[in-house]
C-alpha cells in the first residue's frame, strides 16, 4: 500500500485507530469498531491515557463532530452540508474509517449517476445466459454496506438527479433494498448507516425532496472561524500531502501560508483583515481546500523548477488560478485587490511583482 498516491484513511491512520481501540472501554454500537467518544477523539485529536498523540483530522467546533457521530448511532442518516472546500468529504471519510474500519464504500454523485449505481446492477452476460439470479446481481457500495452493517458514503448528493436521489428513501426509512427481479429484498444489518455530502454553490444543484430531507440529520460545516485556525489546517494538510506525493522541496514557511490564507480570507469576506478597506468578491469560493492546493502547487514549482525553497513567484500562478475563475469579472476584482491592498503592504512586494510579471 506504500506506493499508492493516496491511502484510505483506515490505512493511513491505522496506528491511531489501533491505539484508540486498545484504550476504548465504553459501549460500542453494533458493528462499530470503537465507541462514539473514541470516534470523536480520532476526529478532533488529543492525548490518550498511555501518552499516545492522536492527530486532529478536523480543526473546528468539537460539538459539530459530536452531533455528527451521535446521528450515526440512530436510524437517521447524516448530511454534511456547507460551502465547497469545508472538509465535508474529508470528515465523511474519517467518520467511516473510525466507525466501520472501511471508508471505501462510496458512490460519487454526478449528473450521470443512475439508480443502478445506488441500488444494484446486473452482469448482463450472466443475465442473458442464466436469467435473473443472485450470481448475476452486481452489488453497489450501498448494498454491501447494508449487508455488512457498515457506513455507506454518497458524495455530492445534490449533483444527482432528483428522481435518482429518491431511490434512497426506502433504504433510509425501511432499511431494506427490494430486489423485485428475484422476489426478495436486502435487509440492512445493524451498524448500517449513510453519510452524504452536499454544497449549495455548485452548478447543477438538485434540491433534495422534503421526504428525503426528513431522512437526514444535517450538520453544516462552516469555513474556519479564525485566521489561526485556517493557517493550522493548511499547514497540516500541506505537510501530509507533501509526504504522500514525495515532493522534493522544503515545507513552506509559516509566513507564506499566512499570506495565502490572508488573501483568500480577505477576498472571500470582501474586507481587509484590518477592517478598513471594502473589497469586491470574486465568483469562486476561495475555500481552505483551494489554499491547500495553491501551497502544494507552489511546492511542486519550487522542487522541479526552482531550488527547493518556495518563493512568491512559485505561488503566484496558483493564486491567480484560484481567484480568476471568470476571466472578465474576476480579473478586474484581482487587479483592484493587487493595486489597492497587495502593493501597499511593505513585506508583500515580492508577491506583487510576481503577479505583475504574469500579466496581472
Amino acid at each position: 500500500m506504500e506506493n499508492v498516491i493516496r491511502q484510505h484513511a483506515e490505512h493511513q491512520f491505522a496506528q491511531e485507530l489501533e491505539e484508540l481501540k486498545k484504550q476504548d472501554s465504553g459501549n460500542r454500537p453494533p458493528n462499530w469498531i470503537m465507541t462514539p467518544q473514541s470516534v470523536v477523539t480520532y476526529l478532533i485529536g488529543g492525548k490518550l491515557k498511555n501518552g499516545f498523540e492522536v492527530s486532529p483530522k478536523y480543526i473546528g467546533n468539537k460539538r459539530l463532530m459530536e452531533i455528527a457521530v451521535a446521528t450515526l448511532t440512530t436510524d437517521r442518516a447524516l448530511l454534511l452540508y456547507g460551502l465547497p472546500g469545508t472538509a465535508k468529504s474529508w470528515v465523511s471519510e474519517h467518520l467511516a474509517a473510525a466507525i466501520s474500519g472501511n471508508s471505501s464504500l462510496i458512490v460519487q454523485g454526478t449528473a450521470g449517476t443512475s439508480e443502478e449505481s445506488i441500488r444494484y446492477g446486473w452482469n448482463y452476460a450472466r443475465l442473458l445466459s442464466e436469467g435473473p439470479s443472485e450470481k448475476a446481481l452486481v452489488e453497489t457500495p450501498v448494498m454491501r454496506a447494508m449487508k455488512e452493517g457498515k457506513i455507506a458514503r454518497i458524495e455530492e448528493l445534490t449533483r444527482i438527479g432528483a428522481d435518482v436521489q429518491d431511490t434512497l428513501i426506502t433504504i433510509l426509512s425501511e432499511k431494506t433494498l427490494p430486489v423485485p427481479e428475484l422476489n426478495t429484498e436486502i435487509q440492512a444489518v445493524k451498524g448500517f448507516n449513510m453519510i452524504a455530502t452536499a454544497n449549495n454553490r455548485d452548478k447543477g444543484v438538485n434540491e433534495l425532496s422534503g421526504a428525503l430531507k426528513r431522512r437526514f440529520n444535517t450538520v453544516i460545516l462552516p469555513v474556519p472561524d479564525t485566521m489561526d485556525e485556517e493557517i493550522n489546517i493548511v499547514k497540516r494538510r500541506v505537510e501530509s500531502l507533501g509526504k504522500s506525493m514525495d515532493i522534493p522541496s522544503e515545507l513552506p514557511a509559516l509566513q507564506e501560508i499566512k499570506r495565502i490564507v490572508t488573501i483568500f480570507r480577505e477576498l472571500r469576506g470582501g474586507l481587509t483583515a484590518d477592517g478598513k478597506t471594502k473589497l469586491k468578491v470574486p465568483s469562486g469560493t476561495l475555500s481552505t481546500a483551494e489554499a491547500i492546493s495553491v501551497m502544494n502547487n507552489g511546492m511542486a514549482m519550487a522542487a522541479y523548477f526552482g531550488d527547493g525553497s518556495i518563493t512568491a513567484s512559485d505561488l503566484a500562478s496558483g493564486v491567480l488560478g484560484a481567484v480568476v475563475k471568470d476571466p472578465v469579472q474576476d480579473k478586474i476584482v484581482w487587479q483592484e485587490y493587487l493595486e489597492t491592498v497587495v502593493k501597499q503592504r511593505e513585506d508583500w512586494k515580492d508577491i506583487y511583482r510576481a503577479c505583475r510579471d504574469l500579466g496581472y
